[in-house]
């Protein structure tokens, strides 16, 4: 369940920066930056800043929750 929320959470970051960028200002584009450099260096470490903030949170890993 956690991958879901951080999957829509950096896709929403994303598209949201990307908006802000075009009507607001480009330096936006640097919080896109940021956003993929974690997802990039995550997939490496196995450590994700979004994932302890949703635990933190309350959301539960797979397997963690009563339904299959």
């Amino acid at each position: 369940m956690i991958n879901r929320y951080i999957r829509a959470i950096a896709g929403a970051f994303v598209v949201i920066s990307v908006v802000l960028a075009i009507y607001v200002n480009i330096n936006w584009l640097w919080f896109t930056v940021f956003v993929g450099v974690n997802l990039f260096q995550s997939a490496f470490t196995q450590w994700c800043l979004m994932e302890k903030i949703l635990f933190k949170l309350g959301v539960k890993k797979e397997g963690d929750s009563c339904t299959v």
